[in-house]
């Protein structure tokens, strides 16, 4: 079904925002436009329900519902039980909260698989952990594609591997990794995994229990939402983890990896990013299906709009010979995320975007593993053209014309 994107854009206040007007946005793996169910959620939150929660006074009441609110819909669409999702000040913060409980965990001579695809967050902290005796094993990209090669990964394994890291995809590279087969072939080892989706979830909430993860991660800003990461870790693995907050908070699954009290605010107005999943299902499509039924469709729906749109980027800039595309060449094989090696820096070429209406961005994103493998220069950095489903064909036009422009 196409999508309708006078709707979508009507969900989102900034792109009736007159300081936002004739621009086009392609940074959005850097955070998406927020959308106004998250929005009011938030300013109802601050105006009505700030006080402490789970009280029985009406204020504190409610407010403690409408955080359970957010964790009941988010985890129902994700196919998971709602007290294996918990919040965390960010994705970062929430790995580096998890490598500790492994590292409590794992003892030495036991080994861990993580790749120089990452974005630094989901493999800075789990590194660290060869400084307790643990075994590092890096499954290495191509350094011409970036991909990363499951028969590569198979040849890492064996029983000391307790643990694989790896990204759903880079926030350079942009290829989509095959996630189930991926955790399978982690399984048959006797390992889990824990899976980077910050750079997958805006183009669609996955169903976790689907692709088999143990762990999933994600940040809610990148998904419509406020600044706040977003986990799921499974049951079985959840209890075999050492608690990692107050003794007498352990027997709790969403507080079993949350050592910091959450904000309040920002986890109830997360039920804003079900509101709009479940507005684009009723508007498009309708009927009485499953949350995760809901949110399925309404991610295809999604990664359809973007594929569309992502092609005619991609053929460009296979095109110039001043550019190199990092990453695969077709939209149904990865994200629209997009970075172009090209001989000025990429924080240089932002900035020359700009005044074309651009709003894009350069550097090396916390990707300086993968950049660096595949030869290019971090300090010169890529620039980094990223967008998501409410992007338009025009938007992408304008784009295109722009880069002629400045490169």
């Amino acid at each position: 079904m196409t999508l309708d994107l006078d709707f979508v854009r009507a969900q989102f206040p900034a792109f009736s925002e007159p300081s936002l007007a004739g621009q086009s946005f392609f940074e959005n793996a850097g955070g998406s436009y927020t959308c106004g169910a998250v929005i009011d959620r938030l300013t109802r939150f601050y105006r009505a329900r700030k006080v402490q929660p789970y009280a029985p006074y009406p204020a504190s009441r409610l407010g403690g519902e409408e955080m359970d609110e957010a964790r009941t819909r988010l985890s129902a669409m994700m196919g998971v039980d709602e007290d294996e999702l918990s919040f965390g000040p960010s994705t970062t913060q929430n790995v580096y909260v998890l490598a500790q409980a492994f590292g409590e965990m794992l003892e030495p001579g036991d080994a861990i698989i993580v790749t120089n695809q990452d974005h630094e967050a989901n493999t800075g902290a789990w590194r660290r952990l060869a400084e307790r005796g643990i075994e590092l094993r890096e499954w290495q990209i191509d350094p011409e594609t970036g991909h990363l090669d499951p028969v590569a990964l198979t040849a890492l394994l064996d029983d000391q591997v307790k643990l694989v890291c790896f990204p759903h995809c880079s926030n350079v590279v942009g290829e989509i990794n095959d996630v189930a087969a991926i955790t399978q072939l982690a399984h048959a080892a006797g390992a889990v995994t824990c899976v980077d989706g910050v750079s997958y979830a805006p183009h669609g909430l996955p169903n976790v229990a689907e692709l088999g993860a143990d762990i999933y991660m994600f940040s809610s800003y990148k998904t419509y939402g406020p600044h706040q990461g977003i986990m799921v870790v499974r049951r079985a693995l959840a209890e075999r983890l050492p608690n990692q907050t107050h003794s007498f908070n352990a027997g709790s699954l969403p507080m079993r990896f949350t050592p910091a009290g959450p904000d309040h605010a920002q986890v109830a107005a997360c039920a804003g990013i079900a509101d709009y999943i479940d507005a684009l299902y009723a508007h498009h499509m309708g009927g009485q299906e499953a949350p995760a039924a809901r949110a399925e469709a309404v991610h295809d729906m999604m990664r359809a709009q973007e594929a569309a749109v992502l092609q005619p980027l991609l053929d460009y800039a296979a095109k110039k010979n001043s550019v190199r595309l990092i990453g695969p060449a077709r939209a149904e094989r990865r994200a629209p995320t997009v970075a172009l090696d090209c001989a000025a820096p990429g924080e240089d070429l932002a900035a020359s975007l700009a005044p074309h209406g651009i709003m894009a961005g350069g550097g090396d994103f916390y990707a300086v593993r993968p950049l660096t493998a595949m030869g290019v220069d971090p300090d010169k950095g890529v620039l980094r053209l990223s967008f998501v489903h409410y992007t338009s064909a025009e938007d992408v036009d304008r784009l295109v014309d722009a880069l002629d422009r400045v490169l």
